[in-house]
């Protein structure tokens, strides 16, 4: 509040002489001049210069003809990427076609169908959870799950990054598929068991996680189906371009 202002409201005091208020106001008009000199040196920013919103990291849309988009059934102890430092198996001792990258991984222990694109967008709607694109594995599993078992994936359990969504699960007939190598061993005493485990999410290593959970461990694993698009006919190794 200004001198001005408290003194007009003070009325029931005696005003001051004309040369209190003189020397009062030459104080006042030296404290800002002060202050304007301090402020001349900071650097003035506006609330837009402040709050200026990061551009957007769109990704580059690719023209359909030009879009590349290869279907890779991966074997057994390979990694889902193109390079590697310790000398194991990779994407490159398969697949020669250049400038085109995974979408979503796949465990080295896991086996089956990655799609592989140039198309950053497609790419993103196949693996991010909003674009509720599904994915179904083959899961073999030890023990006999009951029904009972297998509705608490289907309502979603708590793992250690929180709660999974609900899954797609069924129990399965043995696929006819390619064996294994090495084959998966087997305990004499517990039987096996075949499930088509259906997410939409991506999380590390999630299915062996869920089957874990629910007290049935993930003795071998195949990704079936990614969106509309599956394995096929492809054997381990194989690839093409779609």
């Amino acid at each position: 509040m200004s001198i001005r202002s408290r003194s007009a409201s003070r009325s029931d005091k005696p005003a001051r002489s004309d040369a209190t208020l003189k020397q009062s106001g030459n104080r006042q008009g030296r404290n800002n001049d002060r202050n304007n000199t301090g402020n001349s040196h900071k650097k003035s920013y506006s609330s837009k210069h402040r709050y200026k919103a990061k551009p957007a990291n769109k990704k580059p849309k690719i023209a359909l003809e030009d879009r590349k988009v290869i279907l890779f059934n991966k074997p057994f102890d390979t990694l889902s990427q193109f390079t590697d430092g310790e000398s194991r198996k990779t994407l490159a001792d398969f697949i020669p076609v250049k400038d085109v990258y995974a979408a979503g991984r796949l465990d080295r222990d896991s086996e089956g169908l990655m799609v592989l694109t140039n198309d950053g967008i497609f790419q993103a709607k196949l693996t991010q959870p909003n674009s509720k694109s599904p994915k179904t594995y083959w899961v073999q599993v030890e023990g006999a799950p009951s029904e009972e078992d297998l509705d608490k994936l289907r309502k979603g359990v708590e793992l250690k990054d929180g709660m999974t969504l609900p899954a797609k699960v069924e129990l399965m007939a043995e696929p006819e598929i390619w064996d294994r190598n090495p084959p998966v061993r087997f305990r004499a005493a517990i039987p096996t068991t075949w499930l088509a485990i259906t997410i939409i999410e991506g999380r590390n290593r999630q299915v062996r996680r869920m089957t874990a959970n629910i007290g049935f461990p993930t003795l071998r694993l195949i990704r079936y189906s990614m969106g509309n698009m599956n394995v096929g006919q492809l054997q381990p190794g194989e690839w093409k371009e779609i």
